[in-house]
């Protein structure tokens, strides 16, 4: 059910403005990570848990450049 959230988030993220682009993939990282910690507790794996602290931080460090590079831009 996670996973369908992130199909109108990327679709706004496509189709909308560049600042706006930025808001609906924060989101969609985090909706990522937290469809991975549930995954991770759903199957008793720590690997997922793992996998999913470093995508929050991808996800974090991804939009501060994305933001950096879109104050460039305008």
């Amino acid at each position: 059910m996670l996973l369908a959230a992130l199909a109108p988030l990327l679709v706004a993220a496509s189709l909308r403005p560049p600042i706006d682009g930025l808001v609906a993939l924060e989101a969609a990282g985090a909706v990522a990570t937290l469809a991975l910690v549930c995954l991770s507790v759903g199957l008793g794996e720590s690997i997922l848990f793992t996998v999913a602290v470093v995508a929050a931080v991808a996800f974090w460090i991804g939009s501060l450049v994305f933001a950096r590079f879109l104050g460039r831009w305008t």
